[in-house]
């Protein structure tokens, strides 16, 4: 077998901005001849999907899957909006999912290299590139495994452009569903109290403390003031304080133990969230089409 170079491997990697595994094994199949190896890679569509690498893919779709006392959250990005309304990219997020949900790989790395029918997810995220005309991606995903006792939530808001995972120890599921709902609305950042740094709740009660002061508040009040203040803040950004959607004159927690249980865990993902999206020029666009 040719000695393959990393030099090779960079320089077929340039040329047709296929990823570092493959262009490699392009080059171990064609005994080290680049040439060859471009052709090897054209003929699987692998360097027509490459061409797309530079795209961004900031929309698609998010998805749960639950199975028993496993459960994944996953977000398969493309590059408009419109393909989260084709079928077979609908298809293919759902295949992913269950997927994942039968290997449970650690990390996004492990879950290209799953083996699948078509070799590996990362091979069959490159067909559909050539099938649907974008490119597609797995941006990110989460196994959750939970208890016996506990339920686990999940919610699809417009389809897929939100999607959350609770785990609600005792209650039931329809309670667990709510909580779900109510995460999508709301976008919480932390369980409870607890989950929020030390780090990051003297630094809010610093600036309240600060605020108060600069009111001209009477020092005696103003501990009073930033305790209010201060049960204010965790009310917009932990779950259980926050009001509940779905009635609001009880938090979250009061609603859960309500159903006899506590809210154990949640996942939220937007589709595209944290992604800079392309701008469109519409004026640009159509002259583009009269030249």
């Amino acid at each position: 077998m040719a000695k393959i170079s990393a030099s090779q491997v960079k320089e077929l990697r340039d040329t047709t901005g296929v990823g570092m595994m493959d262009a490699k094994k392009a080059l171990v199949a064609t005994e080290g001849d680049t040439a060859k190896a471009i052709d090897f890679l054209r003929e699987k569509g692998m360097a027509k999907a490459a061409k797309k690498s530079g795209n961004v893919a900031a929309e698609g779709l998010a998805n749960v899957l639950v199975s028993g006392n496993s459960a994944v959250i996953l977000e398969v990005n493309a590059e408009t909006d419109f393909v989260a309304q084709n079928e077979k990219f609908q298809n293919l997020v759902k295949h992913i999912g269950e997927v994942l949900l039968e290997n449970k790989p650690a990390d996004l790395e492990a879950a290209l290299a799953v083996k699948t029918d078509k070799d590996t997810l990362n091979d069959e995220l490159v067909e559909a590139t050539q099938v649907i005309g974008e490119k597609i991606s797995l941006r990110r995903f989460q196994i959750v495994e939970k208890e016996d006792n506990d339920n686990f939530g999940a919610y699809l808001h417009m389809g897929g452009e939100i999607a959350t995972l609770t785990v609600v120890e005792g209650a039931d599921a329809e309670t667990a569903k709510d909580v779900a709902m109510h995460v999508a609305a709301i976008n919480p950042q932390f369980v409870n109290r607890d989950e929020v740094p030390a780090d990051q709740v003297a630094h809010e009660k610093e600036v309240l403390t600060e605020e108060a002061k600069n009111e001209g508040k009477p020092e005696k009040i103003i501990e009073k003031m930033v305790t209010g203040r201060l049960n204010k803040y965790f009310a917009e950004i932990t779950l259980e304080d926050q009001d509940f959607v779905k009635d609001s004159d009880q938090t979250v927690a009061k609603y859960v133990a309500s159903k006899n249980g506590k809210v154990k865990s949640f996942i939220r993902y937007e589709v595209g969230e944290g992604m800079e999206k392309k701008q469109d020029d519409f004026a640009a666009d159509v002259m583009n089409q009269v030249k």
